[in-house]
């Protein structure tokens, strides 16, 4: 049975569903909002079932030059009643085809790599791309269990950071709007020493604004300086990590230690049963993230439906023109900061 795709316009609206079917903080409205003032549009599709709402999806879109027209893409979605994975997603795959001749529909579901859903993708016409935007491997904490088990589950050395970085002379609180700037003087300083990219302030500020309280960030603070901060987003379901950095005092106190244990328990209270720390790789940050639990979790992946003849031709192209954006936004990084800007 086909689908009935119907646009929300309603914010609460929205929310309210998402939340119902236990979606990720990226299929929030305030998240398709972030994007929709940065390069994307977006979209918010009910699916619907004789008239009963069965499930949504927040669809982004980016124009493509010709003769690709766009991409559609769902960020840690669809959500909806367990068993229709497929159909809903089968059912957006014709909306983006037939209203934004998308040349494909790109998901990154929320689904655990070993999930019937998952394992249904490929004869729903889906292929696994490696153009991948989330990672997949990745840690999620089960915020049911007590705290007490939380802790027993971490390494030894982070138990004892934890209560050594508690003990310093820090204070650990939720920050401010105007108090942002701060926590992205610090991240500046953590991606010019990790040697990663990142947006202009004014995207993290949109996100803190149409996020709200679904966007919280937690700092340690040093008298009225940062030293550490930790942002997050969260659907009433589903807490995840966006962003984090550390000043060079931060690292000497090890900040982070007890900064992320008091974000877990904040998220904790509020009701939400899961905490995934947005990624694992083969680096130092991960390594210190998979000291928080004894296992690792691993997502569905990157999936595209083509809907074009021209997919083909665009899955070749799109690794080279990602390599040729790179450069071009380290070229103008660079720019700036020899301008000071």
């Amino acid at each position: 049975m086909t689908l009935s795709v119907t646009p929300c316009t309603d914010p609460s609206r929205w929310n309210g569903f998402v939340n119902q079917f236990n979606g990720h903080p990226q299929q929030l409205w305030g998240w398709g909002k972030t994007k929709a003032e940065h390069g994307w549009s977006a979209e918010r599709l009910l699916l619907s079932d004789g008239g009963q709402v069965v499930g949504t999806a927040q669809l982004l879109l980016r124009r493509l030059p010709f003769p690709f027209r766009a991409l559609a893409y769902i960020p840690r979605g669809p959500q909806g009643e367990p068993g229709r994975e497929t159909q809903l997603l089968d059912a957006v795959a014709g909306y983006a085809r037939d209203k934004h001749h998308a040349v494909a529909l790109t998901t990154e579901p929320d689904w655990e790599a070993s999930s019937d859903a998952a394992g249904l993708l490929p004869a729903a016409g889906f292929r696994q791309s490696t153009n991948t935007i989330l990672i997949p491997r990745t840690l999620i904490l089960d915020l049911r269990l007590s705290e007490e088990d939380l802790l027993a589950a971490m390494s030894k050395k982070h138990r004892q950071y934890i209560r050594k970085s508690g003990r310093e002379a820090l204070e650990y609180r939720a920050v401010r709007r105007e108090e942002i700037p701060q926590c992205l003087a610090v991240y500046k300083q953590t991606a010019e020493r990790a040697g990663f990219g990142i947006h202009e302030d004014g995207y993290y500020l949109d996100i803190f604004d149409n996020l709200g309280a679904d966007s919280p960030v937690y700092a340690a603070f040093k008298g009225d300086d940062v030293v550490a901060f930790l942002w997050l987003s969260a659907s009433g379901f589903t807490a995840f990590e966006l962003y984090g950095g550390m000043s060079e005092e931060g690292e000497r106190l090890r900040a982070n230690y007890a900064l992320k244990w008091l974000a877990i328990r904040e998220m904790k209270e509020r009701g939400i049963t899961r905490y995934d720390f947005n990624g694992l790789l083969n680096d130092g940050v991960s390594k210190f993230k998979m000291g928080w639990a004894q296992h690792e979790d691993l997502l569905a992946g990157t999936w595209d439906k083509p809907l074009s003849p021209l997919y083909p031709l665009y899955n070749s192209a799109l690794p080279l023109a990602k390599t040729a954006l790179r450069k071009v936004r380290g070229a103008v990084a660079g720019v700036r900061e020899r301008l000071g800007r």
